[in-house]
């Protein structure tokens, strides 16, 4: 018998205060797999700024349309999937944040964060419009979770 895995659905408008409702949704599901706080706070972030792009790029601000949010977690992986209503993009023609003229500029990184902190990071385009970027964290299972298993 196979054990559901947990999965949280987020579905917001697309404003940015509402990014603070993915945010805790995403941590409270994080919490059950007792991550270190260096791990989790890297892949909040980088949902944060997966939900921060498809307001602003994606999206382009309009409230109208829909951010939605998913996130899996299995024993030895977290799954979150973000999708938004908006044109697309080419991930590949991008500016490098770490090129000397865009060093100073304030925005420009979110994607950098995300590749840096998520192991495997896919983006999928609809033929209707719409990105949805999948990104992918291996994990240690838990001290309880390997307690647990050592007692079967």
């Amino acid at each position: 018998m196979t054990v559901p895995q947990p999965q949280v659905h987020v579905a917001i408008a697309s404003r940015f205060e509402n990014i603070e409702l993915v945010q805790v949704a995403i941590e409270a599901s994080l919490d059950i797999l007792e991550l270190d706080e260096k791990t989790a706070h890297r892949i909040g972030l980088a949902v944060r700024e997966g939900v921060a792009n498809a307001i602003k790029h994606g999206n382009r601000e309009d409230p109208d349309k829909r951010v939605e949010v998913d996130c899996i977690l299995a024993r030895d992986q977290v799954i979150v999937r973000i999708e938004d209503e908006g044109d697309g993009f080419d991930p590949t023609d991008l500016p490098d944040p770490l090129r000397a003229e865009n060093l100073l500029k304030p925005t420009g990184r979110g994607i950098f964060f995300m590749n840096e902190f998520m192991d495997e990071i896919d983006y999928t385009f609809g033929s209707d419009g719409g990105t949805i970027v999948t990104m992918k964290k291996t994990i240690a299972p838990s001290f309880k979770e390997v307690a647990t298993r050592e007692e079967e």
